[in-house]
């Protein structure tokens, strides 16, 4: 494992610390803890505006396709 340094406010830090006590964990446990659930929040964040974009960027096509799918449902020879 690798460390960083980090300079918290003095509120912060206290804060960060009564939560980690409470929960039973060192404070840096706490703090991996709090930074593997924002990068799975951003992650999450970030596949949902990648998968909204693409719909947009399709949205033209699929709308053509089914289009092309309707008329061949109203053919009497279907």
């Amino acid at each position: 494992m690798k460390s960083i340094s980090l300079k918290l406010s003095e509120d912060l830090l206290e804060r960060s610390g009564k939560c980690a006590m409470e929960l039973r964990m060192t404070r840096a446990a706490y703090v991996r803890t709090a930074l593997d659930r924002m990068n799975h929040r951003v992650n999450k964040e970030l596949r949902a505006k990648r998968l909204a974009d693409v719909s947009r960027r399709v949205r033209a096509e699929s709308l053509k396709v089914n289009a092309e799918f309707a008329a061949i449902e109203r053919e009497p020879d279907a």
